[in-house]
């Protein structure tokens, strides 16, 4: 298919194919989350479900993809699956208007082949490697402060989120450090090639790692983890 073909060099005809097959759901459709959804989308990924009980406001136009003037005031969730079908009719996305929580999480997230977190939360990051462990479903963990983003794969069992925070209570850097409209973008790209390493089983993961990236010195590091 035309649509694909500039996919061809890096993945096969048969790759391409099997993309179609797979269902991914995103946790959270702003700032990480909505540029998850819409790479996910190009890719032909073909059935997204998008979690997200929020709706646009004002703050949210300085680095949200899917917010816009329009935007402002309607749900996240069902912004991404209007998005999609002006990008990729092809693709499924299913819009789920509320949060995750301990009540809906096994509910929304069983039957996917891949969970990515795209929240601000550090206990909903925690909730959800709780679940995804529980489902035997792959997670792929991201977060951003200002200049800064990690990225982590998480696979049942791993509990890697317990070696990178300290404790669930404490909370997350983005209230003290901003979120620019380029850190998303960046982190979001990381957590979907990993998505997608993670789906037709190649290269080398973050797995027991977290990728650690300070974009205002320049410092990328892969940390490890241990197992």
């Amino acid at each position: 298919m035309k649509r694909y073909i500039r996919n061809m060099k890096m993945l096969s005809k048969e790759e391409n194919e099997r993309l179609a097959k797979f269902k991914v759901c995103v946790v959270g459709c702003g700032g990480l989350g909505g540029y998850i959804i819409e790479f996910l989308g190009r890719l032909g990924i073909g059935h997204i479900t998008a979690i997200d009980g929020d709706f646009f406001d004002e703050t949210n136009l300085n680095r949200q993809i899917l917010s816009e003037i329009e935007t402002i005031g309607k749900s996240k969730a069902l912004t991404a699956q209007k998005r999609m079908k002006q990008v990729n009719p092809l693709i499924e996305v299913t819009p789920i208007i509320e949060s995750i929580s301990r009540e809906n999480a096994d509910k929304v997230l069983r039957g996917h082949d891949l969970i990515i977190d795209a929240v601000d939360g550090i206990n909903t990051r925690f909730l959800l490697q709780d679940i995804a462990s529980k489902l035997n479903i792959p997670l792929i963990h991201g977060a951003i402060a200002g200049w800064y983003g990690q990225v982590s794969t998480i696979f049942p069992g791993e509990n890697t989120l317990d070696k990178i925070y300290p404790s669930k209570d404490v909370s997350g850097l983005e209230s003290e450090l901003g979120n620019p409209s380029f850190t998303p973008a960046l982190i979001a790209s990381i957590e979907v090639s990993e998505a997608l390493k993670v789906l037709l089983n190649k290269g080398e993961l973050l797995r027991n790692r977290l990728l650690y990236i300070d974009l205002l010195e320049h410092d990328y590091v892969v940390m490890e983890l241990g197992t």
